[in-house]
């Protein structure tokens, strides 16, 4: 199966580009395409096929989730961006379709998350349950003339969120929303009730949809250059610079720029 790539920037030390929906990241499976594989291909074939790429993987997204990811292409640059991670110099920006209406408009939800390697599921625990790992992510709602997704009718109950991610936990996005009272559309991990009863009331098939997830931004320092790099991607319209787009301005200000 051929699985055009949507390389938005590449040099010799990093590679950023827009996952598909469906494909995961990394895959154990024998034979499934994933990211690491399909892009090592594409290094292999530009760089005429000398010698085995190397390329590490930075951050994740879950497999049924679309967006933009950034490979590191030497040991150097994983180190580097690696470090950024952790000192939150990194920035993830999110847009989710959510069933219902969050507590507050906008708002920074910390939890602690525990995952069961045996399901593949995660789930709020308490701070001090062994494992524990504290998840921290801001969110706001967007405003109309702002909207990412499709705008839902007025009786769907749905809301637009912009969400910051400040951690990186196992489903992380779709585990705190969940709890926080508005799971993402499409969820049939962590929001199937919501999602079948949203599908059955407009006859719309399950998971036609997919899931109401996209990881739309990226900032972080070029690990060669030190050049602070900012990339977005909306659907169907290619990449464009992030100040571009009006729907991020509420992170990108000086003051709210992580590292700042």
């Amino acid at each position: 199966m051929n699985h055009p790539l949507n390389i938005l920037y590449e040099d010799n030390q990093i590679l950023v580009c827009e996952k598909p929906s469906g494909i995961a990241v990394q895959s154990r499976r024998i034979g499934t395409a994933d990211m690491e594989s399909l892009l090592k291909n594409h290094i292999f074939r530009e760089g005429n096929g000398q010698r085995p790429p190397y390329l590490a993987v930075i951050h994740r997204l879950d497999q049924p989730v679309r967006g933009i990811l950034v490979f590191a292409k030497t040991p150097f640059s994983a180190k580097e961006l690696n470090r950024q991670l952790t000192d939150g110099s990194f920035g993830k920006y999110y847009r989710a379709l959510v069933d219902g209406v969050p507590p507050k408009p906008e708002d920074t939800l910390t939890d602690y998350m525990i995952k069961n390697g045996r399901t593949n599921l995660s789930s709020i625990c308490a701070k001090d349950q062994p494992g524990a790992k504290q998840a921290r992510l801001t969110y706001r709602t967007v405003a109309p003339e702002e909207l990412f997704f499709p705008a839902p009718d007025v009786s769907s109950h749905q809301t637009e969120l912009e969400l910051q991610l400040d951690t990186g936990r196992h489903h992380q996005i779709r585990v705190q929303m969940a709890h926080a009272g508005a799971g993402i559309y499409g969820d049939m991990k962590y929001n199937r009730e919501a999602t079948e009863k949203w599908n059955r009331e407009r006859e719309t098939p399950t998971g036609s949809k997919g899931l109401g997830l996209f990881s739309c931004g990226l900032i972080f320092s070029h690990p060669a250059t030190g050049k602070r790099m900012k990339f977005k991607v909306l659907p169907g319209k290619g990449p464009a610079a992030i100040d571009e787009w009006p729907g991020l301005s509420y992170y990108m200000n000086d003051e709210n720029e992580p590292g700042r």
